[in-house]
């Protein structure tokens, strides 16, 4: 049978997938990027290597902010951005789905979809408040592991109003909640109403939001964020069971039906190549373009950065 790689590289988090021909998840790895993207996705090919003969992979898609990136460590036939590859996930797992709520390490996201077709979307990687590295450092701050921050919070009888306009506003009056003598889960409940008020305040201002919903990325995963997703709609709010891994999927799923002839995967031994990255700033105008080489075994095999394609890379070598 056909597999499919699909590879979501972004700030916080890296994630690897492989389906087969009917799209089912085969396997899904989650590995936090911490800067290094490189190393991430090679990790995650390292991970996948005794894996090598059981996998026939025809087909490799990227998406994130470290797309391109990706694309050439490991040879992908497809690169998406991260708004088409959410929607095709989360149309597979859910065909009627008509709104995508994606809230990720450091950013979130809407998509609205009608009648299976993207219609809108807005993103918001200004303020911090809601995402997931915010949620981790409260909940570090109040010494509740991340995983039990939900779980506290579905059992809040009277829910503290915190104002969250943004994540210093949010912090500070956690704080000040908290020396007035408070419940912890009062605070952790009403810390997640405000959360999503502010997302709907700010991702959704102005976008209808119809059923079915679809929550996914890492934050998804905090039941009390869906609880008040769902207070706040007034309707029901899905979350898939790879919801932290969505954009992978969808990045799987575009390079199958891409249906390419041969593809360009380098196969999971690419994990022992050498990369390195490194960059420069053209003078050849006032634009003054910080271009980036990728360098595999210190020759460049990509660059980009570059407004007019005075550096591009072609197939037969390199421009510049």
């Amino acid at each position: 049978m056909a597999h499919f790689l699909g590879i979501d590289v972004g700030s916080v988090s890296t994630n690897i997938v492989i389906i087969d021909d009917y799209g089912e998840v085969k396997e899904a790895i989650y590995i936090r990027t911490q800067g290094q993207p490189i190393k991430a996705v090679q990790e995650g090919l390292r991970m996948l290597a005794d894996k090598e003969g059981k996998y026939d992979i025809r087909g490799v898609g990227t998406t994130g902010s470290g797309r391109q990136l990706a694309a050439v460590i490991v040879g992908a036939d497809v690169i998406k951005n991260e708004i088409t590859a959410h929607a095709v996930a989360a149309q597979k797992e859910v065909p009627d789905v008509q709104t995508v709520i994606e809230i990720g390490g450091q950013d979130s996201k809407i998509i609205i979809l009608r009648d299976g077709v993207v219609t809108d979307f807005a993103m918001n990687t200004v303020c911090a408040a809601g995402t997931g590295s915010f949620l981790d450092q409260q909940a570090n701050r109040l010494g509740i592991p991340i995983e039990e921050f939900g779980n506290l919070a579905l059992k809040s009888q009277n829910p503290v109003r915190i104002a969250g306009r943004c994540a210093v506003f949010a912090e500070s009056d956690m704080i000040h909640k908290q020396q007035l003598g408070h419940k912890i889960e009062d605070i952790i409940r009403g810390l997640c109403q405000a959360l999503v008020r502010n997302y709907l305040n700010n991702v959704g201002k102005g976008k209808e939001i119809l059923p079915r919903v679809v929550f996914q990325g890492g934050v998804a995963a905090n039941s009390g964020m869906k609880a008040a997703f769902e207070e706040a709609l007034q309707m029901e709010v899905y979350v898939p069971k790879y919801h932290h891994v969505m954009g992978a999927i969808g990045a799987a799923l575009l390079a199958k039906d891409a249906k390419v002839e041969k593809t360009k995967f380098r196969g999971f031994r690419a994990s022992e190549i050498y990369f390195t990255a490194d960059s420069f700033e053209c003078r050849g105008c006032s634009n003054r373009c910080e271009v980036v080489n990728i360098k595999m075994d210190e020759k460049i095999i990509a660059r980009w950065g570059d407004r007019c394609n005075k550096w591009k890379i072609m197939e037969n070598g390199i421009e510049g």
